[in-house]
């Protein structure tokens, strides 16, 4: 799978499968939260797609051999990789699934999931590290009480896990002092999403958020946890325009914050609060270039991260790993 097909595929985002029983894993986090969704390898890239009766891209099974077709042409062969928690190699856990933030994007809010106890969440690493295969752990969580509650629930399970052995990272709604809490418990790389870097934008679908409070945290984020360790979201496909995705590209890259470029998804649980159109493949293709090519200018290295979506590359088209 090259570059181009990888990007063609994540401007789709969905997939079909030919073969009742593959429905795929149910995911918990972001915006596609509640819905399953398969990964998908093809030589050293991966792409994760959402599992939808109605998609465009059809994949079918061969043996171990997978091939996915579009209008009935195969465009990528390869295989599906079963995920450890959430993506492979990783243990990416949601703890809390329920929000009392209402970005106007994700369907957490909307689901009201469950809430995971301190006990459960150490028994879902034990088990991910029996397999032999856990590389990494990484924590997200919605705001179930308030930010500075999420952060200490959060904390205490960094300090219970460090006995794992292995890279942690954190990604929490931020407020002033979130970062010594997490750099004191132990977290290695923290996530701190903008969602969107167009400020008039970010009003209207991230009510009771504040932009500034996000970019100051980051920018604090870099001088603790350095540089090519701190990382944000950035959704494409609000409204926004390639002009603003540039500048807010510099202006997270001059800080020493790797942004994360996210195809937006319109969830069926939104529809109709928030105008979303997925961006096609040249854009986002074009949108991955200039980030790459700012990295270099700074000399932060996406292949560096630890732990998180830089770490994954599933829904993303990654610096440093796919580019």
């Amino acid at each position: 799978m090259d570059l181009e097909t990888k990007a063609l595929l994540l401007s789709r985002g969905t997939v079909q499968l030919s073969q009742p029983g593959r429905e795929g894993k149910m995911s918990t986090a972001g915006p596609g939260a509640g819905e399953s969704s398969i990964f998908f390898q093809s030589g050293s890239r991966m792409v994760r797609l959402s599992v939808v009766d109605s998609s465009a891209l059809l994949l079918e099974m061969d043996g171990g051999e997978a091939t996915i077709s579009l209008e009935g042409r195969a465009i990528a062969r390869g295989r599906v990789v079963e995920p450890l928690l959430h993506c492979p190699d990783q243990a990416y856990i949601t703890i809390s699934e329920r929000c009392i933030y209402d970005c106007k994007f994700c369907a957490v809010p909307r689901l009201m999931g469950k809430v995971k106890s301190h006990e459960r969440v150490m028994e879902m690493v034990k088990e991910a590290m029996a397999t032999g295969r856990l590389e990494s752990i990484s924590l997200t969580s919605g705001t179930e009480v308030s930010p500075q509650h999420e952060a200490e629930r959060v904390a205490a399970l960094v300090r219970d896990l460090l006995p794992f052995g292995l890279p942690i990272g954190v990604s929490v709604n931020p407020f002033p002092g979130v970062n010594r809490i997490l750099l004191d418990a132990g977290a290695d790389e923290v996530k701190y999403n903008l969602e969107t870097v167009d400020r008039d934008i970010f009003a209207r679908v991230c009510p009771g958020l504040s932009y500034q409070e996000i970019m100051d945290a980051l920018e604090e984020a870099v001088e603790l946890f350095g540089p090519n360790h701190v990382f944000s979201n950035v959704i494409i496909g609000l409204g926004e325009s390639d002009q603003s995705l540039r500048q807010g590209i510099d202006e997270l890259i001059d800080m020493g914050v790797l942004p994360i470029l996210r195809a937006a998804y319109p969830h069926p649980l939104r529809r109709g609060e928030v105008d979303i159109v997925r961006p096609s493949a040249d854009r986002m293709l074009g949108l991955a270039r200039y980030l790459r090519m700012k990295l270099d200018e700074k000399g932060l290295d996406g292949s560096l991260a630890l732990t998180g979506c830089y770490r994954c590359t599933g829904c993303d088209l990654a610096p440093g790993r796919d580019l």
